[in-house]
């Protein structure tokens, strides 16, 4: 059995004790992906805007894991404001509408006030 942590270099992985995503066989679990851009240390106010970078910090945990978009098999959307989710769907659908993982939707506070949208996923190469 295989197994390979990744990182995305936010703080927080180190000060909570997680990886961006864990590579377990063919399994590829990542973490809930907030829409931070983890370059610029950046959030938007926008939840649509939060939700395509989510799903670009998503791909780019992926192809570290040797993986790609259309491998996931399941996603979990979390949202504070479960009256946004619609404003989210053109994303969702551009990136997923052709791959169609099983989905859930919560609706719960997120770790900071400014996330409007949590993204997990999990793949299976």
């Amino acid at each position: 059995m295989t197994r390979k942590l990744i990182s995305s270099g936010s703080e927080f992985e180190a000060l909570i004790g997680y990886s961006r995503a864990v590579v377990d066989d063919n399994w590829v679990f990542v973490s809930g992906t907030t829409g931070y851009d983890y370059n610029t240390m950046t959030i938007s106010d926008d939840v649509t805007a939060q939700a395509e970078q989510c799903m670009v910090n998503i791909q780019q945990a992926l192809e570290q894991a040797n993986c790609n978009m259309t491998d996931i098999v399941r996603v979990t959307y979390i949202l504070p404001d479960r009256d946004n989710f619609e404003a989210c769907w053109p994303v969702l659908a551009k990136w997923l509408g052709d791959i169609r993982p099983a989905a859930t939707m919560y609706e719960a506070r997120l770790m900071n006030d400014e996330m409007k949208i949590e993204i997990e996923v999990t793949a299976k190469k």
